[in-house]
């Protein structure tokens, strides 16, 4: 039977509706901490959303809290695995590789905009989520930055600066085209902000 872990961490289903169940509640709160936020969220209104019955919720989530926690780490997973697709599918130089992987992150934002709001409170409500976030995310840029510059496309040794430099650029720019301006050509942004890369970095 599906349950949740001695150490309150949601436990992974091991039957498909088990996998439903739990995708429709992060699904649901990710729309509901979204729109409301944290504090002014409910197990119960979350669970309404989903459409599955309180006594579930307690089957896969210890609390709120948890679940929160959970979601984080579940946003920032979705995040990086929108992304890592269409990474591996560009065959070009690393540089211009950035500036799909922000398209995709454009696009991810754009869809998802509650990511926003649930990760500037992942600060406060699960602050080691948060921090984890920014820094695999960061990691995996400046990883693909250390390849490149092995490869000879870089003329700068990257260093973890230059991957936040990169990281906060993306961020900004979801946040001002993805969130803010439903109408903004997301290939062009990405494009004029791959230029400006290349010629800090290229």
């Amino acid at each position: 039977m599906d349950a949740v872990s001695s150490a309150g961490q949601p436990r992974v289903p091991r039957t498909e509706r088990g996998r439903r169940t739990q995708r429709a509640i992060l699904d649901a709160a990710a729309a509901e901490f979204g729109e409301k936020g944290f504090h002014e969220s409910s197990i119960v209104s979350i669970t309404i959303r989903a459409g599955v019955a309180l006594g579930s919720f307690y089957t896969y989530f210890e609390s709120k809290d948890a679940l929160f926690k959970a979601l984080v780490q579940d946003m920032s997973g979705r995040v990086r695995d929108h992304v890592a697709p269409v990474l591996r599918g560009h065959p070009g130089p690393a540089i211009e590789a950035e500036g799909t992987a922000l398209a995709a992150f454009l696009d991810f934002a754009r869809e998802h905009k509650e990511i926003y709001r649930i990760i500037d409170e992942a600060e406060f409500v699960a602050p080691e989520d948060w921090r984890a976030h920014y820094l695999n995310t960061a990691a995996r840029i400046l990883e693909r930055l250390q390849a490149a510059r092995g490869k000879g496309e870089l003329g700068v040794e990257p260093s973890e600066v230059h991957a936040w430099a990169i990281m906060g650029m993306n961020v900004f720019l979801g946040l001002r085209f993805g969130v803010m301006d439903g109408a903004a050509d997301l290939a062009e942004v990405a494009a004029q902000a791959n230029a400006m890369l290349k010629d800090g970095l290229g």
